[in-house]
Parts: C-alpha cells; sequence; structure tokens
C-alpha cells in the first residue's frame, strides 16, 4: 500500500503543478477569470490524492486504491488514442465570383452602373445589402467602437498595403536560373519564415482556388485568367492580446498590421521568384485572384473550421493569410486531413455562442453545392462589421485554438489531435476555465488613448 499512498502523492503534486502552471500562463495572458478558476482547480483537485496519502482516514487503504483506480481510467480514456471520423467531401466542385463576396458588394457605388447591373442580376442580395450601407461603415465616425486613434492606425495599414498592389505582378526576368525543387522550395520556406511569417506551404494550383471573375478594382468583371502549376500559402501571427479585446479597435489594427505583414512577405518572395526568370504573383488584401483559405488547407497549413476560416494547428483561426502562385518548379507538401480540428469544431460551438450576429451557425455541415461543409451568413456579419467600424473577431478572441503557443495550450492541443473522447473534455474544461461566452478583455494600456474632449 506504500506504494499507493506515494503514486497518490505524485498526482496530487503533478495536478497542482499543472494547474499552477496554468495560472502563471494565464496572467501572462491577461486571462483573470482563467486566474482565478484555475486557482480553485489547483487547490480542489490535487486534495484528494493528498489527503488518502498523508492523513490517517477510515478506510484510508480503499480509498487510496479507489482514487488511484478512477484517475487511471480517466487518464487511460482520455488519452486513448480514438481518431474519430475523417473529413467528409471538401473538395469544392465550383469556383467563386468575387463579385459575390460582401467586399466586393461594399465597392458598389449608389446610382452607378456596375451597381445597377449587379442587383438587377441579384435581386435578393439588394434587400440585404440595403442593411449594411444604413450603417456607419468600416472604420467611419458614428460606429460603436469607433476611436480616432485606433482607426486612423488601421487606416494606416490598410492604404499601405493598397500602395503594394501594383507590385503584385511583373515581368519575369530572361534566362531563367535552373533550380532544385527540393532545394528552392526549403530555401523559400525558411526564407519567409525570417521575413516574418508563421508558417509556409506549398500545394499544387487547382481550379477552385481561383475566382471565376474579379470583383474589386479594376479587376471588376474581368475573368480570372491564371495558369500558374504552384501556389504558395503564408501565415502571419494575429496577436493574442489585440484579438482578446475584440471587437474593439484592437481587432482592426491587427487585421490590418497582419495582412500588411502576410502581404509583404508574399511580394518580396513574388519578386525573388521573378529574378530567378519565373512567373510569380502575389495575392495580398484587396488583390486576390485566388481564395486563400482553400489554397492554404490543401497547402497543409490547417483545416477549415465552423466559423469559415482556416484553423491553423497551434494558432487556430489568428492568423492571415497571403498567397503566391508561380510556375517555379517547387515540391508540393500532401495534405494530411486533420480530422481532429474539425471533430472539435463539430463539439465546440463556441464561435456561434459569441457571435453578435448570429452569423455562425450551430447546426452540423450541410452539402453546399455538393460540398459537406459549414457556412456562415456573410450578410449578417458585414453588416455588423459597418455598424462596429471594426472586423468584429468575437468568433477568433473565443476559438480555443486561439490560445497561444505554449507549453500549457500545446498540451491540450495534443490531446484534442489524439483523441475524440479528450475533444468533448478539452470542450468541457475550455468552457469552464473561460467561460462559455468570455467577455470582452480590456484594451491593452497602451492603447488607451483618447481625444482632449474625453
Amino acid at each position: 500500500m506504500e506504494t499507493v499512498f506515494k503514486l497518490n502523492a505524485l498526482i496530487g503534486i503533478v495536478l497542482f503543478v499543472f494547474f499552477s502552471y496554468g495560472i502563471i500562463t494565464s496572467i501572462r495572458e491577461n486571462e483573470k477569470t482563467a486566474v482565478f478558476r484555475l486557482a480553485i482547480f489547483a487547490l480542489l483537485l490535487p486534495l484528494p490524492f493528498f489527503i488518502s496519502s498523508f492523513l490517517p482516514l477510515p478506510f484510508k487503504d480503499e480509498l487510496s486504491i479507489g482514487l488511484l483506480s478512477i484517475f487511471s481510467l480517466i487518464t487511460l480514456i482520455l488519452f486513448l488514442p480514438i481518431r474519430g471520423n475523417k473529413i467528409e467531401n471538401d473538395t469544392p466542385l465550383n469556383r467563386i465570383d468575387e463579385r459575390d463576396t460582401m467586399f466586393s458588394r461594399k465597392e458598389l457605388k449608389e446610382d452607378s452602373e456596375r451597381f445597377e447591373k449587379y442587383y438587377e442580376n441579384n435581386p435578393d442580395k439588394r434587400i440585404l445589402d440595403d442593411k449594411f450601407r444604413k450603417r456607419p461603415g468600416l472604420l467611419k465616425p458614428g460606429s460603436t467602437q469607433y476611436n480616432p486613434f485606433h482607426f486612423a492606425a488601421a487606416d494606416s495599414s490598410f492604404g499601405t498595403i493598397s500602395k503594394l498592389h501594383a507590385m503584385v505582378d511583373g515581368e519575369p526576368s530572361e534566362n531563367p536560373v535552373k533550380v532544385k525543387a527540393e532545394e528552392i522550395t526549403e530555401f523559400i520556406k525558411k526564407w519567409s519564415i525570417k521575413l516574418g511569417a508563421k508558417d509556409c506551404g506549398v500545394t499544387e494550383l487547382k481550379d477552385y482556388h481561383l475566382y471565376t471573375t474579379g470583383g474589386r478594382g479594376e479587376r471588376y468583371g474581368k475573368p480570372v485568367l491564371n495558369n500558374h502549376k504552384y501556389a504558395i500559402a503564408f501565415t502571419t501571427e494575429m496577436d493574442h492580446l489585440m484579438i482578446h479585446s475584440a471587437p474593439t479597435g484592437s481587432i482592426v489594427m491587427e487585421s490590418g498590421q497582419q495582412y500588411l505583414d502576410s502581404g509583404t512577405v508574399a511580394i518580396q518572395v513574388a519578386k525573388f521568384i521573378r529574378n530567378l526568370g519565373y512567373s510569380a504573383r502575389a495575392h495580398i488584401d484587396g488583390n486576390y485572384q485566388v481564395v486563400c483559405p482553400l489554397v492554404a488547407r490543401d497547402a497543409g497549413l490547417g483545416e477549415i473550421g465552423r466559423m469559415g476560416l482556416l484553423m491553423t494547428p497551434k494558432l487556430g483561426p489568428r492568423v492571415r493569410i497571403s498567397v503566391i502562385t508561380t510556375d517555379l518548379p517547387l515540391l508540393i507538401d500532401k495534405r494530411e486531413p486533420d480530422y481532429s480540428v474539425t471533430d472539435f469544431c463539430k463539439i465546440c460551438n463556441k464561435c456561434a455562442v459569441a457571435c453578435p450576429s448570429k452569423a455562425i451557425s450551430f447546426e452540423d455541415k450541410k452539402d453546399i453545392d455538393g460540398v459537406r461543409r459549414w457556412q456562415i451568413n456573410s450578410e449578417a456579419c458585414f453588416t455588423l462589421w459597418n455598424a462596429l467600424g471594426t472586423d468584429c473577431g468575437r468568433c477568433i478572441a473565443v476559438c480555443p485554438f486561439s490560445h497561444p503557443d505554449n507549453l500549457f495550450h500545446n498540451f491540450i492541443r495534443f490531446g484534442i489531435r489524439n483523441s475524440k473522447t479528450f475533444r468533448w473534455f478539452a470542450v468541457i474544461m475550455d468552457d469552464a476555465i473561460y467561460g462559455k461566452k468570455p467577455p470582452t478583455a480590456e484594451l491593452p494600456e497602451w492603447m488607451q488613448v483618447y481625444t482632449d474632449d474625453d
């Protein structure tokens, strides 16, 4: 029995250390609710193991064996590698017309020929779009989250991005340099991370990656023609503390910054490829020919989650994406579908609970155009954006996969990947620690700047 007592004491110590480390991690992450709740867990959960090990109690032997057996059984159930269901058919059959996206519809000018023609062909969208047009608009005074400093900062990022549009393409140098696909792929991946990317992947450019028709700026109404063979996808990390304060101005500032950062990586690498004598086009915010999340998914960088965003293994949806299409010979990354992510999304629903516009469905995937997937109500989502003045981001902020990339959260991610039963446990624990509908955090202190009139 001495061995049982020692094992129970060890379990108590492990539990106390684990939750104490969670407290320290949560303090660093400014998760005040989590700090308090983890402290309760750190005090209460190890207690029975310490009591059964050190105090003289009636039936001490039976109690100690029972606790050890229950803990062992729970651990076995949670970490038993039960993978769950594989991803259902998720390969799109049709291409998307960019003119149908909310960003394209936002750019339509009332009473213009383009405006009238679009809604003549899509009368059902006119009623929906009139709702967002009645709101103040993104980065506009009168919106609920308006702050002149935050919005001016965000606008400076988006304005800089627009200046980069002229650099997305160009003529390749003459006399292409001979390259080895494996070596140049490795070079680009390592260099892009040095430039600021979080991750990089390569896929064969598929027909469904491309829009059928351009929908923004001078590309409006023009067929998308792209004969490149390969696509390179990059992700950049959105800062956790900035996202934590969504839907305030911090979210749109961070979105703009990371669209800019991912875009500059793509433009720089695309220019490098053209310098080698190969065609390359960067696809950045406001100037896409491709649907970036689909390219990134097929390049092995993540899966498409319930909220319709790319869910990466260590940052969840807390990333922004840019893409390069090219004819440079590259080594393709084989996509290995991660069913643990979509399986987790199926049971979590946290983004749907927290969504202020109710744009995210609670239902399971549906067959849409021959593909089994989730689809958000983009009109409801975008209308809220125009009321807030920011791109909201509540779904990203509350997603359990959005927690920072560190030892505490990576342990949970390991369990989620490994076991279907652990996924249920992770959902319950995330709700217990952070809340099913976590509150918006305070802005970082340095962002708390106001005008003299406030």
